[in-house]
């Protein structure tokens, strides 16, 4: 194999130190070997930095172990060291001849021959942004399980409100809730006095739902707890969106170009780019981007039989605001293009197949505009007659199967 690297270095890293091979290629086809470890302490990775710049290192490879690579990855990229982050399922040593020491070597030997390929990391400031998108999704799950155990500890004292309304967190069922968690006695008049708009005209139907319910003071002071827990994390959103929108006031034009497409909204767009950043050519090409985001099938054939191609547990947090878009972009009323294409795809693969096809579209539509910087418009590829073209297509398949059918009854169709 062809040396890639002359010299470089592959770091096994831990919580607490690492281990460094510094691997040299001279005119020898056998290389050169030096081994050191150090803390994971600032001074000691800068000494580690120190290291590698004495004996002329500035391409180094480690594994994604967690977190423990980040301290050592701002270190070395501030001292001017490239730094190659690997998936752990292309470095790992065989098991029975494996420790701190000799995977290093092995890290080293592999990146050595160019068999290691680079994990997508993204500048610092798309790394800052990431990590503030990735909080409000968590704190976004935490506000819906909040409303779950909310609604659920009604539910179990008796109280159907959320059979009648449709949202237990609007304005007359917040009222009603509060009172019943903060009052002893129950008033119906006072009660029907809460409701607001339409759902006075259910008044009888929200009494029924609530009359004979059986709440204790410790039930109640359980309800009170998650409901401000629950308006603490609403206050924590709010912040987690202001520093954000302070934060990606130089993505703007990006941000207004992605909202381009159908099902794209802000916070949409905004997640988007926390995760792939604004630099398409870090990826090179929208196939490579689509299996890196996890919305490639697999290819498993052996024996040309075909196994399971289902798509990488890879995006993890970019899947799923894909997904969410792909879904409203199916049911958007000012353009059809996507919604066609589900029902095409549905018919023959599934709904959620067809679902996970679309994010793909969306995703090349998003390489490819912001490689160009042009604006979502699909009338190259989808023009008003293509429906009636679509219509006929249909139709004829749809002829075709009924008189194949009628011929096997016996019967002749001219």
């Amino acid at each position: 194999m062809k040396v890639v690297y002359p010299v470089c270095c592959g770091v096994d890293v831990h919580k607490t130190f690492l281990v460094g091979t510094i691997i040299s290629t001279t005119n020898g086809v056998q290389p050169h070997y030096q081994k050191k470890r150090f803390s994971t302490y600032n001074s000691d990775l800068h000494r580690f930095a120190d290291w590698l710049h004495e004996n002329n290192c500035i391409d180094v490879c480690m594994e994604s172990t967690g977190k423990y690579w980040v301290p050592v990855f701002n270190i070395l990229e501030e001292r001017g060291i490239r730094v190659t982050i690997a998936n752990p399922k292309w470095v790992k040593a065989v098991k029975g001849n494996k420790d701190d020491t000799k995977d290093s070597k092995w890290i080293g030997d592999l990146f050595r021959l160019g068999l290691v390929p680079s994990s997508f990391i993204p500048p610092k400031n798309i790394r800052i942004l990431r990590e503030f998108t990735r909080y409000r999704y968590k704190l976004v799950s935490m506000k819906s399980s909040e409303k779950n155990r909310f609604q659920n500890a009604f539910t179990v004292c008796n109280v159907a409100l959320d059979s009648v309304v449709s949202d237990m967190f609007g304005k007359s069922a917040t009222a009603i809730t509060d009172y019943l968690i903060s009052e002893d006695s129950f008033n119906p008049e006072y009660c029907v006095s809460l409701l607001q708009r339409s759902l006075k005209k259910k008044s009888d139907s929200v009494l029924e739902s609530i009359e004979g319910y059986s709440i204790t003071e410790e039930q109640k002071l359980r309800m009170r707890i998650v409901r401000s827990h629950l308006d603490y994390i609403t206050d924590a959103i709010a912040q987690v969106d202001s520093a954000i929108d302070s934060m990606v006031t130089e993505f703007e034009n990006t941000i207004s170009l992605l909202r381009t497409i159908p099902g794209v909204d802000r916070n949409s767009a905004i997640t988007i780019i926390s995760e792939i950043g604004n630099d398409m050519s870090q990826f090179g090409s929208s196939k490579r981007l689509c299996c890196w985001a996890g919305l490639t099938p697999g290819n498993n054939e052996s024996a040309g039989k075909k196994k399971s191609v289902r798509i990488t547990r890879a995006g993890v947090y970019l899947k799923p605001a894909l997904v969410q878009v792909a879904h409203a972009a199916v049911k958007a009323s000012d353009n059809s293009y996507y919604r066609l294409k589900y029902e095409q795809i549905s018919k023959r693969r599934g709904k959620k197949r067809a679902i996970i096809a679309i994010a793909r579209m969306i995703l090349t539509a998003i390489f490819q505009m912001m490689t160009t910087g042009e604006v979502w418009n699909p009338t190259d590829l989808f023009k008003v007659d293509m429906t009636e073209s679509l219509k006929e297509r249909q139709l004829s398949k749809a002829v075709k199967q009924a008189t194949k059918f009628l011929e096997k009854q016996g019967l002749t169709v001219s």
